[in-house]
């Protein structure tokens, strides 16, 4: 038994010192050495995403149509303080009962140093009952950080029939 092992190991240094290293059949021979190259950049492309806007896998879905619309009364607008930054608090009036999927969602391209939000939720496709107001009543909430408000003087909320804002002391 220990004949065949070590006639084994010799032959394994044995072909070790061979040309094994410059050989073809070596694994790390298989690519040659690096070289340097020129860079291809395409002008402000992102890898991460299609080329093409409108292309979508076979799989992709249909993005989902918003169904959002706008609460029916901004009732209160507060803005509370915190260490990092503030946090706007706003409640509304539904006008029915069942609605979901509440947010305050930001409006873009507004007055400078006015920061507005469309208070927006989402009516069930079943037609609901009015009910009373107690049960419409909907709160919703988002979190600045101090950087958001550095330049922020005035914060509004809008509803469908009204808005709610409030100014910087």
């Amino acid at each position: 038994m220990h004949k065949p092992l070590a006639l084994t190991l010799a032959c394994a240094l044995v072909l070790s010192a061979c040309g094994w290293r410059d050989s073809r059949l070596n694994p790390s021979n298989w690519f040659g050495s690096s070289e340097p190259a020129e860079v291809e950049v395409a002008e402000n492309v992102n890898p991460l995403l299609p080329q093409d806007s409108n292309a979508r896998g076979i799989f992709a879905k249909k993005p989902p149509e918003d169904k959002s619309v706008l609460i029916s009364r901004i009732d209160s607008l507060e803005i509370e303080r915190t260490s990092t930054g503030a946090i706007i608090h706003a409640t509304g009036v539904a006008a029915r009962q069942g609605a979901f999927d509440v947010e305050l969602r930001r409006v873009d391209g507004t007055e400078e140093g006015v920061l507005t939000y469309d208070f927006r939720i989402v009516y069930p496709e079943q037609p609901t009952i009015t009910g009373t107001e107690f049960s419409r009543t909907l709160h919703a909430a988002r979190t600045l950080s101090n950087q958001d408000l550095q330049e922020i003087r005035l914060v509004r909320v809008n509803g469908e029939t009204n808005a709610r804002e409030s100014r910087r002391r």
